[in-house]
């Protein structure tokens, strides 16, 4: 801590101060009376004074301090003459002398700063008020930029995965093929395998698949890591037309499923006037499509010259069904196989659904 001026190491402890009033009151060169001050009091303002730091140089305020004289061992203080308020007591302390020495890197006061450095805090502070004003903002758009950080890693990753020879087909797998023969189709797709199931060719697939007729639909399926799955929908046969000693099995659209000399079981044969391309056949494929699969097999013929006049032949039963058109065949399906129920076939010789909301049997 910084001595005051005047003190002297080598000197003895002074007695004890003692305040007395001073008898006269001096008078400055202004012919104001100052007022008088004790000795212990100057004393702390002197202390306090030469504390404070001083301000830096231009600033153009005058020093605290240049205002007062040091005190002497056997004279008693005086006030400087420019000073008309009386001191303070000697319990309190200077702020301005307290702030100094707590913080003493702490900027000056804003009036002394120079015009750069307050609008260097000028503009700071406008900053962080932008900054708390677009806050809620900011964390919008961040979340926005992380998201899709993460989508775009993740497609990045599902492509490479996707294209990695280690996605590669390495077996082929043919389902629902029971008149096709399976390890003809396999070999026939041979070519697919050693490619990554995301460029599996499915125009050259196609080609193979188109040249088995049996064929109505197919999907493709891959499982990773290595199959690929070949759905095949087969064509279901309807009947069987008879040309000469020819039996040709047949689906719904006219395609031949099979072909033979020997009269083929399990299918009612189609009689019908035009071949696979009249609408007597088109009718008679459908009414067959509708019955029920019990039903189906106790059905021996079914004979259409034209669209409104299908017939039907019972296995077990003399009896014939005049079925009219192919509209609402499901509906004259559930009738025909109620009013069956009910009778006799063996004791019956006409079955007439034509009319669903009139079934007559003669």
């Amino acid at each position: 801590m910084k001595r005051p001026d005047g003190f002297d190491p080598a000197a003895g402890p002074r007695p004890e101060r003692q305040t007395r009033p001073s008898a006269s009151a001096p008078v400055d060169r202004a012919g104001v009376r100052a007022e008088p001050v004790a000795e212990q009091e100057t004393d702390v303002i002197e202390l306090d004074a030469a504390r404070v730091r001083p301000k830096r140089s231009g600033a153009g305020a005058p020093s605290q301090s240049s205002g007062l004289k040091p005190a002497s061992a056997g004279t008693s203080p005086k006030v400087a003459p420019s000073s008309k308020r009386r001191a303070k007591p000697a319990t309190t302390t200077s702020p301005s002398a307290t702030a100094t020495l707590e913080r003493p890197d702490e900027p000056e006061d804003e009036a002394f700063l120079t015009p750069r450095e307050a609008a260097k805090l000028r503009r700071r502070h406008e900053r962080q008020e932008i900054r708390r004003f677009t806050a809620r903002k900011r964390g919008r758009h961040r979340a926005w930029v992380v998201a899709a950080a993460i989508l775009g890693v993740l497609i990045v990753v599902s492509l490479a995965g996707a294209y990695s020879p280690l996605l590669a087909v390495r077996t082929i797998e043919v389902v629902g093929a029971s008149r096709v023969n399976q390890a003809e189709i396999t070999e026939a797709l041979g070519d697919q395998l050693g490619r990554p199931l995301a460029l599996v060719d499915a125009g050259a697939v196609k080609a193979v698949l188109v040249g088995y007729p049996l064929i109505a639909s197919y999907s493709l399926e891959a499982q990773p890591p290595s199959t690929l799955v070949v759905r095949i929908v087969e064509r279901e046969p309807v009947g069987v037309l008879q040309s000469g000693s020819v039996y040709t099995l047949v689906d719904a659209a006219g395609v031949t499923i099979e072909r033979s000399d020997q009269p083929i079981t399990g299918y009612p044969t189609l009689m019908v006037t035009g071949g696979p391309t009249s609408k007597g056949f088109v009718a008679a494929a459908a009414v067959i499509r509708a019955l029920p699969t019990d039903l189906r097999a106790r059905v021996a013929s079914v004979s259409a010259s034209t669209a409104d006049d299908v017939t039907l032949t019972l296995v077990d039963s003399p009896a014939e069904v005049v079925w009219g058109s192919a509209e609402d065949s499901a509906e004259k399906a559930l009738i025909l196989a109620k009013t069956m129920a009910a009778t006799d076939p063996s004791q019956v010789n006409q079955y007439d659904v034509s009319s669903p909301s009139a079934a007559i049997v003669r």
